[in-house]
């Protein structure tokens, strides 16, 4: 049987967007399972890693968003059991606080744009990592940070504010502050989903989503390989 990733999606405006088409380029199936109106599960069953994508709720909303907390749960299984794991933006935040760290709001505001990578020493040398140059451009946009990983965890790239943008939990768990799935769609899907709640966009979301339209080839290019090494890394545990 092939390898299958189960992908934790929170709500419809955040698909696996790039993801999806690279996983299954590598050879990795996926299920989504929309967590807003289905089941998390307690453990992966039928699937051999698990991916967490992002949302606009915090990672600590459990009164309002009740699957936050099975999704803790299950990214703890995951880890504890050393399935691979990939967490980006809530997913990340998600892991953080599963796994002992701590989550707060961005004490500088919500970030938003594209912000270059600044990967670490380790961060290089990191088997998901090490084919991202460094300063390679990321989507941000997220209200909340990780302010203190859990015990154990690596700081694998770090934003210029000094804000953790990616994290390695464990031998095959990772975090992502930053949105490498996005595409231009995706983010203009983002504004419009703002601006029917009542909040028009700026001049500044308006520039960075020309930006990201810009860079669309470039940020392909630069994402595709975690992607693959991620899936890579899903097929072959799988057929072990």
């Amino acid at each position: 049987m092939s390898a299958r990733l189960l992908v934790v999606q929170h709500q419809d405006n955040c698909p696996p967007a790039w993801f999806g088409e690279w996983f299954a380029a590598a050879g990795a199936g996926y299920d989504v399972l929309h967590a807003n109106r289905e089941t998390v599960p307690a453990d992966l069953a039928d699937h051999d890693a698990l991916v967490v994508l992002g949302g606009e709720m915090g990672a600590n909303d459990d009164d309002d968003f009740g699957w936050l907390g099975p999704t803790r749960k299950l990214i703890d299984s995951v880890v504890t059991a050393d399935l691979p794991f990939l967490g980006i933006c809530l997913g990340h935040q998600l892991a953080a606080v599963a796994l002992g760290g701590e989550v707060q709001r961005n004490p500088r505001g919500r970030a938003l744009g594209l912000t270059p990578l600044g990967l670490s020493d380790i961060g290089r040398a990191d088997e998901l990592l090490r084919d991202i140059p460094s300063g390679s451009l990321a989507v941000q946009w997220n209200s909340d940070i990780v302010t203190r990983l859990p015990d154990g965890a690596a700081v694998l790239a770090t934003s210029p504010d000094g804000t953790v943008q990616a994290a390695r939990f464990g031998r095959r768990a990772w975090g992502l502050q930053i949105h490498p799935e996005v595409s231009p769609d995706t983010f203009r899907g983002w504004i419009a989903a703002e601006a029917a709640a009542g909040k028009p966009p700026t001049a500044q979301t308006l520039a960075v989503q020309d930006a990201i339209s810009a860079c669309e080839d470039q940020l392909r290019r630069s994402w595709r390989p975690l992607a693959t090494r991620f899936a890579d890394l899903v097929v072959g545990s799988e057929s072990r």
